[in-house]
């Protein structure tokens, strides 16, 4: 069973910066995708940001030109730079690391919060 373990999150003015961590507990193997997801109160969990083991990557169109999405393969660690922060970002994130293969599996980091204050 992998475990993800994020870190990073915390309160930030409107305008501000975060950069969020998220590394897995054991070596990752086969076709993968990892990143982020979010969800606000009272709104459903929703993709941000993912970077599969081939560098590609796909963005909430709100996020995109703000937030970047990158991994370290040899350790296992994939990162959310997050710029231009408006309180809109406020949510729980979340990573996320889904094996490609069918059915996929999929593993959840236990959230951190990231609060934007206007």
């Amino acid at each position: 069973q992998v475990r993800l373990v994020e870190s990073g999150g915390g309160l930030v003015q409107a305008g501000g910066s975060l950069t969020l961590s998220c590394a897995a507990s054991e070596n990752i193997y086969a076709r993968n995708r990892m990143g982020w997801y979010r969800q606000a109160p009272g709104k459903e969990r929703e993709l941000v940001a993912t970077i599969t083991n081939g560098g590609t990557t796909d963005y909430l169109d709100s996020v995109k030109g703000r937030f970047t999405v990158s991994r370290n393969i040899g350790r296992n660690v994939v990162f959310l730079q997050m710029n231009s922060l408006t309180p809109e970002d406020t949510a729980v994130y979340y990573c996320n690391l889904q094996y490609l293969i069918t059915p996929p599996i999929d593993y959840w980091g236990q959230g951190t919060q990231v609060t934007v204050s206007s």
